[in-house]
């Protein structure tokens, strides 16, 4: 083992980050459940239960830095001891994530008009991480000692390395099916590049946070620096999805006054034109090019309930 900075530090420092999110994730679920009380229910479960697993994942680890740094304090030999709260906060952060990403591997599978390629490849990563997670808790019960946690580096170095694969790739399918839904009206794109934004940044913290503790494992292994990222992850996930959610209303209304000023306007019948014009065509293929950005802002971050769908003049 490495010092005690780098070490138990390195705990201390890891939850009282995970701690400082985890009000933010206090926050949000209130908001949430406050703004979006007509969501569907399997969105309401979905928040509730993610919201109980982050809350669990962080009183296993308040636990853990508590026992070493209170509990056994100037207790040499207790410090070499495995606390099993430490173990098993590695499942609840892995239960976390797997929900998560499963949500967004659906937000890929609708905007993505049913692709099942993509949606495979993603999902099959999102599979792959909870099954490693799952062996490795299963595995690291049943470690008494810190001397035996290299033991289970292999696994340590999958269960990061295949979740900023997932991360990334899921963001990636996101922002190109959204990309590929773009209108050529200027203030319908600038809500596409909203939600390609929102895409990125669901991915892009949790994705550098895993990277970074595979990065510590491989270059300070007698150290437990990666497993302040990792008590880290939870959260990042948990606030990535209720932002992308609470997100919604403003959305919604920016999508709407879009909606409705590119409609009035291919509804104003045009002037100085003869009859049987191909101008007259106009408002049609507008109104086509309105329904076809609604359709992929509202399946992307709108539910049903949460957006009642204009029609075209």
């Amino acid at each position: 083992m490495g010092t005690v900075d780098d070490t138990f530090g390195a705990f201390l420092i890891g939850v009282v980050v995970s701690a400082t999110l985890y009000g933010v994730t206090c926050v949000q679920t209130w908001y949430y459940f406050r703004r979006y009380f007509a969501d569907p229910w399997y969105n309401k479960l979905l928040v509730g239960a993610i919201f109980i697993s982050d809350s669990i994942n962080q009183a296993l680890i308040t636990h853990t830095v508590y026992t070493y740094l209170i509990t056994d304090f100037a207790n040499i030999g207790a410090l070499q001891k495995l606390v099993w709260s430490l173990s098993v906060e590695v499942l609840f952060n892995g239960f976390t994530g797997f929900m998560v990403q499963s949500f967004l591997t659906v937000r890929v599978y609708r905007l993505s008009d049913k692709n099942i390629i993509a949606t495979a490849s993603a999902m099959s990563l999102v599979i792959a991480e909870i099954i490693i997670v799952i062996i490795y808790v299963a595995k690291a019960v049943k470690l008494t000692t810190f001397s035996q946690v290299p033991e289970l580096k292999t696994l340590s170095m999958c269960v990061n390395a295949v979740a900023a694969a997932g991360d990334i790739l899921i963001a990636a399918f996101l922002c190109i099916f959204l990309q590929q839904s773009r209108t050529g009206f200027s203030r319908s794109d600038n809500l596409i590049n909203t939600l390609m934004l929102y895409s990125i940044n669901t991915g892009l913290l949790t994705s550098i946070c895993a990277a970074m503790s595979l990065i510590s494992i491989i270059a300070w292994p007698d150290t437990f620096i990666y497993v302040a990222f990792y008590f880290v992850v939870g959260r990042l996930y948990c606030n990535s999805l209720l932002a992308t959610l609470n997100a919604r209303k403003g959305i919604r209304r920016d999508s709407y006054n879009e909606h409705l000023s590119l409609s009035l306007q291919g509804a104003r019948k045009p002037t100085n034109s003869p009859i049987g014009s191909s101008q007259r065509e106009t408002p049609n293929d507008l109104s086509v090019k309105i329904d076809t950005a609604q359709e992929y802002i509202d399946d992307e971050f709108l539910s049903p309930t949460d957006f009642k769908s204009t029609q075209s003049v």
